[in-house]
């Protein structure tokens, strides 16, 4: 079985992060990963983290955060982190031309060399927008990649389906860059309304089953990351997840 690690954002409205932590262990997870709203407190959240058994190897870091680089580091270390991602920037941020892309680019670049210096991997995590041509015909998935050629990708699949791109043809081009996958499923047209339209991992449309050879085959990825980024029950979408993970060859 592919170890699944498990994004806590997915559980953010949980009540009680670690008696969630604990459920998680129980389940049999061993990794999870972290998103910038939990690093308030880091050795606090490493001591959480280690009486329960798990890991977090990787953690989402927001861009503000990560340009005071010091301190990211800092909280990477604390936690015993592998691997930081970029995970978003608000619309406001984003361009209809390649110009605030090929900025963004940039300026993950500038904040890689720090993070890979320190001996850490740094990357980007995709949602759909990234899909979306700009008034060049470029796609900003493309500009980030070429423009900062040294930085690595979190692929979250879901997304990339959700964007109208076939994830396959996007490992077969990147798949070198490729050090994480986020493993979401989509659920089928007109379901899920509550949850946007996403599924728990196995329930859905996406094919996990099938698509989990390739991501092997084809990517780098050290790390397979289970998210739902709504569920209305957090728990049954752990418990859901990782029942399919272990049907994986």
């Amino acid at each position: 079985m592919t170890e699944l690690s498990f994004q806590l954002y997915s559980a953010r409205n949980y009540p009680n992060q670690s008696e969630f932590l604990s459920k998680l262990a129980a389940l049999g997870y061993s990794q999870v990963e972290g998103y910038g709203g939990l690093y308030a407190d880091a050795p606090a959240l490493a001591a959480d983290l280690k009486k329960n058994g798990l890991t977090m190897p990787t953690g989402h870091f927001g861009l503000d955060q990560l340009k005071d680089t010091a301190t990211a580091l800092k909280t990477a270390e604390t936690i015993g982190m592998k691997r930081l991602y970029c995970p978003y920037i608000p619309v406001e941020q984003r361009s209809a031309d390649d110009s605030k892309w090929i900025e963004l680019a940039e300026t993950l670049a500038g904040i890689g060399e720090k993070v890979t210096a320190a001996g850490y991997g740094f990357g980007w995590h995709n949602h759909d927008f990234e899909f979306v041509p700009t008034t060049s015909g470029r796609l900003p998935m493309d500009i980030i990649l070429e423009t900062a050629p040294k930085i690595e990708w979190e692929c979250d699949v879901a997304w990339v389906i959700r964007g109208k791109a076939d994830p396959v043809a996007w490992f077969d081009k990147y798949g070198a860059r490729i050090t994480a996958v986020h493993v979401k499923d989509i659920a089928p047209a007109g379901e899920k309304a509550d949850e946007d339209g996403w599924a728990d991992v196995g329930t859905g449309v996406v094919g996990w089953n099938d698509l989990i050879g390739k991501v092997t085959s084809k990517t780098k990825a050290q790390y397979f990351v289970a998210e739902h980024d709504k569920p209305s029950d957090p728990e049954r979408f752990a418990t859901n997840s990782i029942a399919a993970a272990k049907n994986w060859k």
